[in-house]
């Protein structure tokens, strides 16, 4: 799933910067990518992480990954 594709032509009229982020299959970002879509450095989401603030995260494998609805619900709750 691509994420520009929800905005379309929309960002180009009113200014918007399109991101690219990879979500996979099951709704997972890695965390580059989620800092990507978050508009945020990489090194600020593990900051987040060790100190519990920031969106919902899972490891799996060894990884780390957040749900895209998580992202959003976040986004959300903060803007």
């Amino acid at each position: 799933m691509d994420l520009s594709d929800n905005v379309g032509g929309d960002a180009e009229r009113v200014g918007l910067e399109q991101v690219r982020a990879r979500v996979l299959p099951d709704g997972r970002l890695s965390a580059a990518d989620a800092a990507r879509y978050l508009g945020r450095n990489p090194k600020t989401l593990a900051n987040w992480r060790s100190t519990g603030i920031g969106p919902a995260w899972t490891r799996n494998g060894g990884r780390i990954f957040y749900r895209l609805s998580a992202l959003r619900r976040w986004m959300e709750g903060n803007a």
